[in-house]
């Protein structure tokens, strides 16, 4: 196995100090054009790679910022990490993007990784609802904002989208249309998202002199198109069938569309569809799809320049340096009407 061409080898193949390449690398403004066009010839023959790990070591801090989510099947959290991973390049750091699979054991094991890596923060959307997982890693002393999530109970910043609100308008839409019987395609009860979208629908159904009966819930395990489907069947099997459904996100929309489509029922002439995202998805989906907008690159690009600016600012430095301040920005969601619910009732 070759061997790894170190800053030494550069030196003694130019002729030069050790300091001399560092100064080539790290200040080449100060190194005399001759020596400098010697040392870059000889990193270009040897093939060296600075070691990025051990600069960060010296110089105490990293250039990777950590990015954990719910789900990267997900288009919104595609959406998410291009706006983190914009702002982050724009100051010069790059992002380390994992997937907890809405599973908290995977997250506790991503988060335990980013310590290790000491990365310069984290943004993430947490998976494990007890916040043991974020009780654990606050003891590193590594900043994190909160994605798609309020930071309830914490003095972390976040950045996240009023699901109350937009649960509201997602059913609103549907009983101005004049549905009176709505399902619920909820996902994971653990999630906060998920409870604010129902809470936002029985908002809509209490404005409407409707009871919280209006609504039928029917769960699943997970936040996929698989999830969606299943819901659907169940949906399929009801005696008493509601006339519009609201699924908590684009992904269960599609799902409980395919599913529709399979057993011969008409939508949004026998069944309305309401998700919630607008992913791409949802506009070239057969029967393009009504939906809740997140605006999840602004999300993203946030909640990295929050981060971005509790690593720069920290705690002051007593002259003069102001010290970050942690806030929760809520975003407003927009509805977005489709040809899956506009059938007149």
């Amino acid at each position: 196995m070759a061997q790894s061409v170190g800053i030494k080898d550069v030196a003694r193949a130019a002729g030069v100090s050790v300091g001399t390449v560092s100064n080539v690398i790290n200040r080449p403004d100060t190194v005399a054009g001759e020596t400098r066009a010697r040392v870059l010839s000889a990193i270009d023959r040897l093939g060296y790679v600075r070691s990025e790990s051990a600069r960060q070591l010296r110089a105490g801090r990293s250039r990777i910022m950590g990015l954990l989510v719910l789900d990267m099947g997900n288009p919104f959290f595609v959406d998410v990490a291009r706006g983190a991973e914009r702002a982050a390049r724009e100051a010069g750091l790059g992002v380390m993007v994992c997937n907890s699979a809405q599973d908290a054991a995977e997250e506790a094991e991503y988060l335990s990784l980013f310590a290790e890596q000491r990365v310069r923060g984290v943004l993430l959307t947490p998976a494990d609802a007890t916040g043991r997982n974020i009780a654990a890693f606050r003891r590193h002393g590594i900043p994190f904002v909160l994605v798609d999530r309020v930071a309830e109970g914490t003095t972390e910043c976040s950045v996240s989208v009023d699901d109350i609100a937009g649960g509201a308008l997602a059913v609103r839409h549907l009983v101005d249309a004049g549905h009176r019987s709505i399902a619920y395609v909820s996902g994971p009860p653990g999630l906060n998202q998920v409870r604010d979208r129902r809470t936002g629908a029985l908002n809509a159904l209490a404005e409407a002199g409707l009871g919280p009966e209006a609504l039928r819930e029917l769960p699943t395990e997970r936040l996929d198109v698989a999830a969606g489907r299943d819901a659907g069947a169940r949906l399929l099997g009801l005696a008493d069938r509601p006339t519009a459904v609201f699924c908590a996100n684009d992904l269960l929309a599609l799902g409980v569309l395919q599913a529709m489509y399979a057993a011969g029922v008409t939508v949004p002439d026998d069944l309305a569809i309401v998700g919630y995202d607008d992913i791409e998805f949802a506009a070239a989906a057969a029967v393009p799809l009504t939906s809740v907008r997140q605006p999840a690159v602004t999300m993203g690009a946030l909640a990295a320049g929050l981060l971005l600016e509790e690593t720069e600012q920290g705690e002051g430095d007593g002259k003069g340096k102001r010290a970050h301040e942690h806030r929760r920005v809520v975003l407003q969601p927009e509805l977005v009407v489709r040809r899956s619910s506009l059938a007149a009732r």
